[in-house]
């Protein structure tokens, strides 16, 4: 069984902005495979469904990036997910350009407040992530004003692209495993 969680904010205000790359991927994903909502369990949205005859829930905490731990801990811990092989966290990142990807198997929280804090919340670094680009903050702006904004028009058609291949790469990790998702999409980058 895999609990895959999107990272995001919930709230009409932050809907298509940078930082809800995470949320935007689970919606494709429950589209593409029909799953019907679960409910809130655990101060998240949740649903359950099957991707290559693989169990899976898709999670979407409500309690904000910068407390993502305490939903994604809580719901692990229920649906007794070992982290290290069973979850898959899906962020935005501002160290990737628009439209590019990138799959880690582990590492810190490079700076993300949401990954910081399930981290913390875990005990562990080693979990899967699938990061979807949203492009450095222009300089002299804050980092929460470029994080909570929306794309231009370019931008969003890449990030849409980024999207879509985001999910592809969350439905590789669990059918062939990481490192064929790693080998696949790492090197991808949507183009103009």
């Amino acid at each position: 069984m895999y609990l895959v969680v999107g990272l995001g904010n919930p709230g009409k205000q932050y809907e298509a902005t940078r930082h809800n790359m995470g949320f935007d991927t689970i919606d494709v994903l429950v589209e593409r495979h029909k799953i019907p909502q679960g409910g809130v369990k655990f101060n998240a949205m949740y649903g359950s469904g099957f991707i290559g005859g693989e169990k899976v829930i898709f999670m979407k905490p409500l309690s904000f990036m910068n407390l993502s731990g305490g939903p994604v801990q809580e719901m692990a811990a229920y649906f007794k997910i070992d982290p290290e092989s069973e979850l898959i966290i899906i962020q935005d990142d501002i160290d990737l350009e628009p439209g590019q990807l990138r799959i880690r198997k582990q590492g810190s929280a490079g700076g993300h407040n949401g990954l910081k804090d399930i981290i913390g919340r875990l005990g562990t670094q080693k979990f899967m992530r699938v990061k979807v680009g949203v492009g450095a903050k222009p300089k002299g702006w804050d980092l929460a004003d470029h994080v909570l904004g929306r794309f231009s028009a370019d931008d969003r058609k890449l990030v849409d692209e980024a999207i879509e291949l985001a999910a592809d790469a969350v439905e590789k990790i669990i059918t062939d495993g990481p490192d064929a998702a790693m080998n696949e999409y790492n090197r991808k980058r949507v183009t103009e």
